[in-house]
């Protein structure tokens, strides 16, 4: 009941904000006769702040055009390669006609970037996926919206995530013999769970993960998300957060933990910094400030385009990942694509190389569950860890901004070369004659 009262609110409060837009336009417009006032500008920012504030925000595009290789300008083609219900298979594919570019591009390691899903699209790693294109191939998972995935699809759980992340594995090994993988914040659990699982099999797993911001063992440090889902019980979430779809989405009837819930819960975590941040954007308006009020434009059409998540998922992820801490405990059984349950175990993995970050202010995932992934992985030879610590940078800021790009991508860029160049020497060592 609670969704459809969101969505009759949503559907009425629309119109207003459109008109709110067309006066802000015509408020700003200095030829119109409503642009003469003296109290335009002012009049212009009250409509503009009006807009964004009861706007719909739908989902952000990528839109990286281009990047830089060897000092030239290399085209990117954005393209699905995988089209699963709950997730596309991203690819940034890359096209120049630089001979010697071209030569440096073929020869540059794959990494599958696994993105949350947690509340927010993929698109919020769009820095993450910028810095890594210079030097890598790059994929990424693009999660749907759970809302617009029909129910005849079937339900989305945990063990489908690490069944998805096995079989982008499987893909980009299949057009590349091996790649790397980098998972950021929520999928650091799943995606230890994927590569576990292949190393128990018998697989080839990939040359290195790096984990970032996530919580591997939330007992450390516990944050405030952590308390709030250790301390409320598994049928407190399902009575309280879970609601059904409408009718007038395609994913009607299916149960989801709606996005405008995880939105007010990230808003109330720091309510008086994005009131701050909203007041601070009208006075910006006012002054004609447009380089700041297109930075704000920009992170909250990213911060409040959210997406609804199956309640068979998210139900499951508390009660694995912050309730029985079961990857850290050794008694998480996944149930695998032909239906046999699978422990995870991952002591099993020997040759992929271990990359652990934090952030030093990091509010989401507390000191050391990230780092806590070195003590599970104990076949892992010390020569293949390492753990890199971001001083000054909070949650975002290991994956996005400048302490990203000066800090945290130096040390990746590093970490895969060096084990891509190992892998390759190995290949070669082992495929010789």
């Amino acid at each position: 009941m609670l969704y459809q009262l969101y969505e009759m609110q949503r559907s009425l409060m629309e119109p207003f904000a459109d008109m709110a837009h067309a006066a802000a336009k015509a408020y700003s417009n200095p030829l119109s006769l409503l642009g003469q006032n003296p109290f335009s500008q002012r009049i212009s920012a009250s409509y503009d702040l009006m807009h964004r504030l009861g706007k719909d925000y739908v989902k952000p595009e990528f839109g990286i055009r281009t990047t830089e290789v060897n000092g030239v300008d290399v085209a990117i083609h954005e393209r699905v390669e995988l089209d699963k219900p709950f997730c596309e298979l991203r690819r940034f594919k890359r096209f120049t006609d630089d001979s010697a570019t071209l030569q440096k591009i073929k020869n540059q390691p794959a990494v599958l970037i696994v993105a949350p899903l947690s509340g927010h699209y993929a698109t919020l790693l769009r820095d993450t996926v910028k810095a890594l294109l210079k030097d890598h191939k790059v994929y990424i998972t693009d999660w749907k919206n759970a809302r617009l995935v029909p129910v005849k699809d079937g339900e989305f759980h945990l063990d489908d995530y690490v069944n998805y992340v096995q079989e982008f594995i499987r893909h980009l090994q299949g057009k590349y013999v091996n790649c790397h993988v980098m998972s950021v914040c929520q999928p650091t659990v799943p995606v230890l769970a994927a590569v576990s699982l292949m190393a128990s099999r018998g697989e080839t797993t990939p040359i290195s993960m790096t984990m970032m911001g996530g919580p591997i063992d939330a007992r450390k440090s516990p944050t405030a998300v952590n308390n709030l889902a250790m301390n409320k019980s598994h049928s407190w979430f399902e009575n309280n957060v879970i609601y059904r779809v409408p009718p007038k989405f395609p994913g009607s009837g299916r149960r989801v933990y709606p996005g405008f819930l995880q939105h007010t819960g990230f808003v109330a975590m720091n309510p008086d910094h994005h009131a701050k941040s909203h007041y601070d954007y009208f006075k910006d308006l006012i002054k004609g400030d447009d380089a700041s009020t297109e930075a704000h434009r920009k992170f909250y059409d990213e911060y409040n385009a959210v997406l609804d998540m199956d309640a068979n998922y998210y139900l499951q992820t508390i009660k694995v990942v912050f309730q029985d801490f079961s990857l850290v405990n050794g008694t998480w059984d996944v149930i695998n694509p032909d239906g046999v349950v699978e422990r995870v175990k991952p002591a099993d993995i020997s040759t992929t190389a271990l990359l652990s970050v934090e952030g030093e202010l990091d509010d989401i995932s507390g000191s050391g569950q990230t780092r806590a992934v070195h003590d599970i992985c104990s076949g892992v030879p010390k020569s293949k860890q390492k753990h890199f610590e971001a001083q000054g940078a909070g949650h975002y800021g290991i994956f996005s901004g400048r302490r990203w790009r000066d800090m945290v991508y130096p040390q990746v860029k590093a970490f895969i070369a060096e084990h891509h160049q190992n892998a390759l020497q190995e290949y070669e060592k082992t495929h010789a004659g």
